[in-house]
């Protein structure tokens, strides 16, 4: 069933329900870490995210249901012919949370922080797919007219990940368009999450909405409690779920285990390359060598990862595009096979040389290394024992080191005091425009070596010039031409070793209604203010 289809039955329904409650209703699931901002602009990692899609008002959203971009703040818009500017004329007579008024004000403040570089905003990277600054003209109070340096393929979707932001409220970032506002934060353990009181969205029966009065998020690292909690009832749903739990919930308590399918997301290592990272020089030489790179990427048995650790609920990776993203995949490449006697050639091409079961560098180091992860994630504490094991086969040794989550988001964001990370990489968005702000050398998400002045290398210069090329062309054929070039050079180079494509995974209790879950982030929330809850002994459908 189409969800817009549905929703004047659906409205009177929870409309009837929410009537005869007796008691405030609350949303509860868990985040893996606090977050560590609630600016909507600098918004880095999953908690701070989650905060931003619940309160944040943008002017467009994407259905995730039928991918088509949707009018929130705004009514209606019109890119120009030559896609280099886009007209809004917004909702009128809506508040803030606070109520203050909102207005085209707000939306051109918003497009001014977006060009501030010293901001270092991952939502910036994306709008930036050409030199030069964003203009906002303010045409009326509810009419505004948005210029970009260059032409922006499907630039519409990008203002999914705007939050606008009050140019005049005393609150500040506080101060929200969206569903729900922050009420109370206790660092290490809760985001309460009321409902905002000036929402602009109401049903068919005119009842404003969400229906449900407020979400706690409660701060959990450790996956095996989050999952006790899910059975147990204490949460309403896990909306990302290793295959572990999975498989266990599926004996425990099937009615609550939903395989949304292929997804989007990937899992990979890579190596530090920060030239002002705390690392000795010499390991530094090897992660910079694209020979070591690939060397490791053949040392290291995908199919097995997938086989133990997934449950056969993954692919092995290819690279930075997902095989169920069918569009824009590149359909010649395949995963690196297996094979440790290729990695010791390798290796001995760039100088490594392997004596008694030890491998060594032309210098005489013996080659071992530590990769960080995050603890509590027992898929990837699995996957990095395994790896170790791998590496052992070519003389390496890995040392694991588990951290928690805000830990490592310090380590490889600030510090950059690591050698190599194994993570994963969310993907919201189908269109490669959706990586600009991981491929770019100049944004803050390209992970092994951020926020470079010029690119470090020949091959990242190339990639910055096909991605801003794909992003500047409205011709499908040269877009494709660019992506799958840009996909070739990442499996040349290697500055991620793409380990897996995992199925996507959740638990949902049974009294959550009017879900309309897809693979794509965020899988189950993305309608929040819709749904509403039922009766926990009848079967979600």
């Amino acid at each position: 069933m189409n969800l817009r289809s549905g929703l004047t039955t659906l409205a009177i329904l929870a409309a009837l329900h929410v009537a005869g409650a007796q008691q405030a209703t609350q949303l509860r699931f868990c985040i893996a870490a606090s977050p560590k901002t609630f600016d909507p602009l600098l918004v880095t990692e999953e908690a701070s995210e989650t905060v931003r899609y619940l309160t944040g008002g943008v002017l467009l959203r994407l259905n995730r249901q039928s991918q088509q971009v949707e009018g929130e703040l705004a009514s209606s818009w019109k890119i120009s012919p030559d896609g280099k500017s886009i007209r809004f004329t917004l909702r009128q007579n809506l508040r803030f949370s606070d109520g203050t008024p909102f207005s085209a004000e707000d939306v051109a403040y918003s497009i001014g922080r977006l060009n501030d570089a010293s901001l270092h905003s991952p939502v910036a990277d994306a709008f930036h797919a050409g030199d030069g600054k964003i203009a906002a003209q303010i045409l009326a109070p509810d009419k505004i007219l948005i210029r970009f340096p260059a032409l922006i393929v499907g630039v519409d979707k990008l203002f999914d990940q705007l939050a606008i932001q009050s140019a005049h409220s005393p609150q500040k970032q506080n101060a929200v368009l969206g569903p729900y506002r922050i009420a109370e934060y206790k660092p290490g353990a809760y985001v309460l999450l009321n409902r905002n009181p000036n929402y602009w969205k109401r049903d068919s029966a005119g009842r404003r909405l969400p229906y449900i009065d407020s979400i706690r998020l409660e701060v959990e690292q450790n996956r095996d409690m989050e999952m006790l909690r899910q059975v147990r009832g204490d949460i309403d749903w896990i909306n990302s779920l290793d295959p572990i739990h999975y498989d266990q919930l599926r004996t425990r308590a099937r009615n609550m285990a939903v395989d949304l399918g292929a997804g989007l997301d990937s899992e990979e290592v890579w190596f530090n390359q920060v030239p002002s990272a705390p690392i000795p020089s010499y390991k530094r030489a090897w992660f910079a060598s694209t020979s070591f790179r690939q060397a490791i990427s053949l040392a290291i048995d995908r199919p097995d990862l997938v086989r133990v650790v997934y449950r056969g609920l993954a692919q092995p990776g290819v690279g930075p595009i997902s095989p169920a993203n069918h569009t824009w995949f590149d359909k010649a490449l395949q995963p690196l096979k297996y094979d440790p006697q290729a990695a010791l050639a390798k290796l001995r091409g760039d100088g490594f040389n392997l004596r008694d079961g030890t491998l060594y560098d032309r210098d005489g180091h013996p080659v071992e290394f530590s990769v960080i992860t995050n603890s509590g994630n027992k898929s990837r504490e699995e996957m990095a024992a395994m790896i170790q094991q791998d590496l052992q086969r070519v003389g390496i040794r890995l040392n694991v080191v588990a951290l928690d989550f805000p830990s490592l988001i310090e380590r490889i964001t600030r510090t950059f005091n690591y050698e190599a990370c194994l993570l994963g990489i969310v993907n919201d968005d189908l269109d490669p425009n959706g990586q600009l702000n991981i491929w770019l050398s100049s944004a803050d998400n390209h992970q092994w070596n951020p926020n470079q002045k010029t690119p470090a290398t020949p091959w990242e210069a190339e990639i910055d010039r096909l991605m801003r090329l794909q992003a500047s062309t409205p011709d499908f054929r040269k877009r494709k031409q660019a992506v799958d070039r840009m996909q070739e050079i990442v499996q040349e180079q290697q500055p991620f070793i793409y380990l897996v494509n995992k199925e996507s995974l959740a638990a949902v209790s049974p009294r959550v209604r009017n879900l309309a879950p897809t693979p794509l982030r965020p899988q189950l929330y993305w309608n929040v203010e819709w749904l509403w809850f039922g009766p926990a002994s009848v079967a979600r459908r």
